[in-house]
């Protein structure tokens, strides 16, 4: 089982290596605009699937939710200690 800081070492890091393979890479490197795009996309998503769908499907969701969520930190320069901070 991955947790959210586990997810965020393996993101960064993956972004770090700008490596042009990664589909992680390529994605943040499409900038704030299309990862935000995704951000609320997996957003409508999650709710949709908490709303009518079963409770493996809706966690699902909400995991893409927050890949996508740290892939906008990452293309915007903003750390896991940044939004720490403000919780």
């Amino acid at each position: 089982m991955k947790s959210f800081d586990d997810l965020w070492v393996e993101l960064s890091t993956k972004v770090a290596s700008a490596d042009p393979a990664s589909s992680t890479v390529s994605h943040v490197a499409a900038g704030v605009h299309a990862v935000g795009k995704k951000v609320v996309e997996e957003a409508a998503e999650s709710w949709m699937a908490c709303e009518h769908e079963s409770t493996e499907r809706a966690a699902e969701e909400i995991s893409q939710l927050l890949y996508q969520v740290q892939a906008l930190m990452l293309a915007r320069g903003i750390s896991l200690e940044d939004v720490y901070g403000k919780l």
